[in-house]
């Protein structure tokens, strides 16, 4: 029996050795208290002023320049806010597009600009073709695709054309223009009567 005491004794003091270590590291992690999860709120993490941020294509050739006083970037869904904003176009094999407005959100990794207050889009005229001029209080730019579209009332001028209508869509790569649901509708060298039907309608043209 005196030849196992001391085996004993030792396990004793291994065991409350181990009960020890566990209700200190119990006691230190509730003593220390423990930051919730962070809040992902709709709030500014970084910002900048005269912001220019310029897109290219896998060959390195500019494409996309969007610039602005102010810029601000939120987190929570990846967006960026600029004000006094300018967005330039300039895809291979199409015309230029110059894109301005009051702010401009720019989201979905930089596919979408939705461009807000005193909306405007022109795209530059060339040889054998006009410019076309695009005005409404909001204007969604999709740059990869070379796309503006807008569901609210918009006025397109197309050279000396008119179009009022709700809703467009002008995809610069086919070159082919869509005013739905036109209200006055005036093409170059004659005037048409207003057309104040409910019905949506299309009036498409290849500038």
């Amino acid at each position: 029996m005196k030849e196992r005491a001391p085996a004993l004794i030792a396990v004793l003091l291994l065991v409350a050795l181990v009960m020890g270590t566990w209700w200190a590291a119990d006691y230190a992690q509730r003593a220390i208290p423990i930051d919730p999860p962070r809040r992902v709120t709709h709030e500014p993490d970084s910002w900048a002023q005269n912001f220019v941020m310029v897109r290219t294509d896998p060959a390195g050739v500019a494409i996309n320049r969007l610039e602005g006083v102010r810029m601000q970037h939120f987190p929570d869904d990846d967006s960026y806010e600029i004000t006094t904003a300018r967005a330039t176009g300039q895809q291979p094999g199409s015309p230029i597009t110059v894109g301005t407005s009051d702010i401009a959100i720019m989201d979905q990794d930089g596919a979408r600009i939705i461009m807000k207050g005193n909306a405007h889009v022109h795209r530059m005229p060339g040889p054998d073709r006009s410019a076309i001029d695009v005005t409404s209080d909001q204007l969604t730019l999709l740059p990869d695709e070379d796309v503006v579209f807008t569901d609210l009332p918009a006025l397109v001028i197309n050279g000396k054309s008119t179009m009022n209508g709700k809703g467009m869509r002008y995809d610069n790569k086919t070159r082919q223009l869509q005013v739905f649901s036109a209200t006055d509708v005036k093409i170059s060298g004659e005037e048409s009567q207003p057309n104040r039907s409910n019905t949506s309608g299309t009036t498409e043209k290849k500038p």
